[in-house]
């Protein structure tokens, strides 16, 4: 799914184009990519469920102007008739407020902020699609793949950038509606949708997915590889051992520190599959003296194989680890001391 996502990118690197939703519910495995913009909201009462070439206004608007919202005022009316006549004039209001933004020629309207009953049976009767309370990474998602803008104000409809797609649908994901943006401007954008059986599970899953949209985006331009399974670790720990040889002083004694250090990864591995690290890093250490420079893990097997196009990694990725991995261990021998300041003394 990871890959398809960011291949879906063209090679950008902007992952705001991709959207994720966890519900939970099912399994991990019943999880799956769809194309285009999922919103996790409901369409409006007696609204259309599905709209074709939809011209989408994304705002950030009151829509609840039910009531008289003037800040430390008060008013006082000596018949019900005039309490009638500040309703009226307030449910004109917003008549038009309406008619502002149906006049912009839109069938869809995704608003932040909530819509009252009033707004939303005038949406319905000019036959516009209206969604309420959509949260504001959702409407900063939808505007950019939509290719428009957030809106605040309609009197002005020259300065409002409006966005467009070809469908917009609800759907049911689990027992839960939702909005579908079909065939949006930005094509790339598309949603994964993550299931799981706890809210725990989800966000482990999230996180997880994060990580490798983060490094498939940032690869995906790279096609040089390296081998894996230890390989490619192997070989530079014995390539720093062979440089230590030839300098003198300490610095030999940091250089084949760091040699261990490289050949903790095979170790940590072979740890992680549940075999025994000694004697497969032993074999492996073997086999690289012997001349073998593509042997590595095969951790299904739990023996040392050739892994030339069997275990591959990305050489932009292993180069940055390698890189942060080194600094964080520099910038953490530079410390010298730790000064932490005394708890505050309680005062009965």
């Amino acid at each position: 799914m990871c890959v398809d996502a960011v291949l879906r990118l063209k090679g950008s690197t902007n992952l705001d184009r991709i959207q994720i939703i966890k519900k939970t519910g099912g399994k991990v495995s019943d999880s799956y990519l769809s194309d285009g913009f999922i919103l996790n909201k409901k369409v409006g009462v007696n609204q259309p469920r599905s709209v074709k070439d939809a011209r989408v206004l994304v705002a950030n608007t009151p829509m609840d102007t039910d009531k008289v919202k003037v800040f430390g005022a008060k008013i006082k009316v000596s018949d019900v008739s005039q309490l009638a006549e500040i309703e009226r004039a307030e449910r004109e209001k917003m008549r038009a407020k309406v008619q502002k933004i149906a006049a912009l020629g839109i069938n869809v309207f995704v608003n932040r902020q909530l819509i009252y009953n009033w707004p939303e049976q005038l949406f319905a009767d000019a036959g516009i699609m209206a969604i309420e309370h959509a949260d504001f990474d959702g409407v900063e998602r939808l505007a950019l793949v939509t290719g428009g803008e957030i809106a605040s104000s309609f009197d002005s409809p020259e300065l409002l950038k409006l966005g467009a797609c070809s469908t917009v649908e609800e759907i049911i994901i689990g027992e839960d509606r939702m909005v579908k943006f079909g065939g949006v401007a930005a094509g790339q954008a598309c949603t994964v949708v993550l299931r799981g059986g706890t809210t725990q599970m989800l966000d482990e899953a999230e996180r997880s997915i994060h990580d490798a949209l983060a490094v498939l985006s940032q690869v995906v331009g790279e096609p040089r590889i390296v081998y894996g399974g230890g390989c490619s670790e192997m070989l530079m720990s014995n390539a720093v051992d062979d440089a230590a040889k030839t300098v003198a002083g300490k610095r030999s004694i940091a250089m084949e520190a760091f040699a261990r250090a490289l050949r903790q990864m095979p170790t940590i591995l072979a740890d992680n599959a549940g075999l025994d690290s000694a004697d497969l890093v032993a074999k492996l250490r073997a086999a690289h003296y012997e001349g073998q420079r593509s042997a590595g893990l095969d951790l299904f097997a739990g023996d040392v194989v050739d892994v030339a196009g069997k275990v591959t990694e990305s050489f932009k990725l292993k180069r940055q680890v390698l890189l942060s991995a080194a600094e964080a261990a520099e910038m953490i021998l530079r410390v010298d001391d730790i000064i932490r300041c005394a708890p505050r003394q309680r005062r009965g």
